[in-house]
């Protein structure tokens, strides 16, 4: 029997589509039908300059919207050959792992929401409103942050607001376990989770997944420490706050514990920039840069360890104010496109608890 799951079933997340093979109750082949939220983002970043980019870049993925500037302004940058001021880069180093932050607690929530337990939803909320209200009191935006700027950032940081990061950080600390006592060892959701949908390491790597869930199956990968950029090549160094979280069973249970020790990591890492913050002396939090900006010929691509995973933009300018081409490589395409491979053979009423562990945002895998 073929069967449509979606593109509108409320356990999907947003508008997708599979189309699935069952025998019985038993999956023989699934494919994803990806397309329904397309909306042509790099054709629109053709026509548009370096900083309307921005306005565009940070909603693919709607849950990583500064990670998702970073990349932008980061391949300017660097064919500007523009190096940004030093409160500039632990400023947007520690807007980075707040906004990591945020996006794990969302899936904390909502995937045992798809399993059926409804509560822990609203405690991941909790803590999602401490740390949006720092982010919101930066920026002005919610969701939609819009304080990258080619050469740093938009403006400096608000007096007194590094001191209420320090109350928000240590805050949800504090409320965290009341979270993690509804789903760490809950019998239900191990029942439901563990030893179901294993993605083995080589189709991982096959397939380009990355982030979380590449990390679950043992694929030892993250930028933050491979790559650095920004201020993580201190952060990861020897005897740093940074460490890269790996587990090797591979099933949605060993997701699901990754995302959830990736928080602590990452509030690790955002005290201890913010801490560098305040004992750097005061300076400028960006470079004085022409109203019409033109980055000079030439191609560069640029990627960083976006929450869900490798994302990467391929800029190629010709010496315009628009780009000439502007490609994106966004993280939830490939963690949507394996479940080609982790669907077929497993059970119906394992469906759900499958997709929700591959940790994806439909803008991200559409653009």
């Amino acid at each position: 029997m073929v069967l449509n799951i979606g593109p509108q079933h409320p356990a999907t997340h947003g508008v997708l589509r599979l189309r699935i093979v069952v025998d019985g109750e038993r999956v023989v082949s699934a494919e994803p039908i990806v397309g329904y939220m397309h909306r042509g983002a790099e054709k629109l970043f053709e026509v548009r300059d370096y900083r309307q980019i921005i306005v565009l870049a940070n909603r693919h993925d709607w849950l990583s919207a500064f990670a998702n500037e970073l990349g932008v302004v980061l391949a300017a940058e660097q064919l500007l050959g523009t190096e940004v001021p030093e409160r500039a880069v632990w400023a947007r180093t520690l807007l980075a792992e707040l906004n990591r932050v945020l996006n794990h607690l969302m899936f904390l929530g909502s995937y045992p929401l798809e399993l059926g337990a409804i509560t822990p939803v609203f405690y991941s909320f909790t803590e999602r409103e401490e740390l949006q209200a720092v982010m919101e009191e930066l920026s002005g935006g919610r969701m939609h942050y819009m304080f990258n700027r080619v050469g740093g950032l938009k403006e400096d940081l608000p007096a007194g607001w590094l001191a209420r990061v320090h109350h928000a950080i240590a805050s949800v600390r504090r409320r965290l376990p009341r979270l993690e006592s509804l789903i760490v060892g809950n019998e239900i959701l191990q029942a439901r989770t563990r030893g179901v949908g294993v993605l083995a390491k080589e189709t991982a790597a096959a397939y380009g997944v990355s982030g979380p869930v590449a990390r679950a199956s043992g694929l030892d990968l993250d930028l933050r420490r491979d790559d650095p950029y920004l201020a993580y090549g201190e952060l990861f160094a020897p005897g740093g706050p940074g460490r890269v979280v790996i587990r090797t069973e591979g099933d949605c249970l060993a997701r699901f514990q990754v995302l959830q020790e990736q928080v602590h990591v990452s509030l690790d890492l955002a005290d201890y920039c913010a801490d560098r913050l305040r004992s750097l002396p005061p300076g400028p939090i960006n470079v004085k840069l022409p109203k019409v900006l033109k980055v000079p010929p030439g191609h560069v691509y640029r990627w960083t360890e976006n929450p869900l995973g490798l994302n990467g933009y391929y800029l190629v300018s010709k010496g315009d104010k628009v780009p000439w081409r502007l490609k994106l490589r966004s993280a939830s395409f490939s963690n949507v496109q394996v479940l080609t491979e982790l669907l077929p053979g497993t059970l119906l009423s394992d469906l759900v608890a499958i997709i929700g562990s591959t940790f994806f945002v439909v803008g991200d895998v559409d653009k």
